[in-house]
């Protein structure tokens, strides 16, 4: 959260681009596909606005608050979707991460945005569970030798598929947003 330099531009880099491919996965013909990518669009965004660096853009004292506000309404939305798919759970730890990274940053003393330190139990505990998700979520990535003649393997395998529903990308710009929340966990 408004890290160093060059490393703060990657992530807001990173978390930007990953925020507008999933605005374009909303036009998924998939409704929970749909549902899913709003969620990650906030949360891409909300993750490069954190990550400025602090020398370039200091937000005003209101903006944390405010954050922690529309993060804590995304996990309460999470939550109830939860009810219908346990995969929701990851949004709503998500979402906590954002709100507890948000209070934190409004806690500290104006400027020192790099650093600001949180409760180091639940920092840990954060960093643990989005350092094994990726790890997870990058296993998933890695492709499986097909069956030869199995479903997926001929010619032209995966052309009827809209780019936009493809299940590897979503993972992908699941992973970076995974990549990024570790990072900025490590910047508390």
């Amino acid at each position: 959260m408004h890290g160093p330099g060059s490393s703060g531009w990657l992530l807001v880099a990173l978390c930007a681009a990953t925020g507008a491919y999933c605005l374009l996965r909303m036009r998924s013909g998939v409704e929970e596909q749909r549902r899913a990518a709003g969620g990650e669009a906030l949360m891409g965004f909300g993750m490069a606005a954190m990550a400025v660096p602090a020398a370039v853009f200091t937000p005003p004292a209101w903006a944390w608050p405010l954050w922690a506000v529309v993060f804590g309404a995304a996990g309460l939305h999470a939550l109830w979707a939860a009810r219908a798919s346990a995969r929701h759970l990851h949004h709503v730890v998500g979402a906590g991460a954002m709100v507890y990274m948000a209070v934190v940053m409004a806690a500290a003393p104006r400027g020192a945005h790099h650093g600001a330190a949180g409760t180091p139990a639940l920092t840990a505990a954060l960093l643990l569970y989005f350092t094994a998700y990726v790890l997870v979520t990058g296993a998933r990535l890695v492709p499986v030798a097909a069956v030869a003649g199995g479903p997926g393997t001929g010619p032209g395998a995966g052309s009827g598929t809209r780019w936009g529903d493809r299940p590897e990308l979503a993972r992908a710009c699941r992973l970076s947003m995974g990549i990024a929340m570790v990072a900025m966990l490590m910047m508390m």
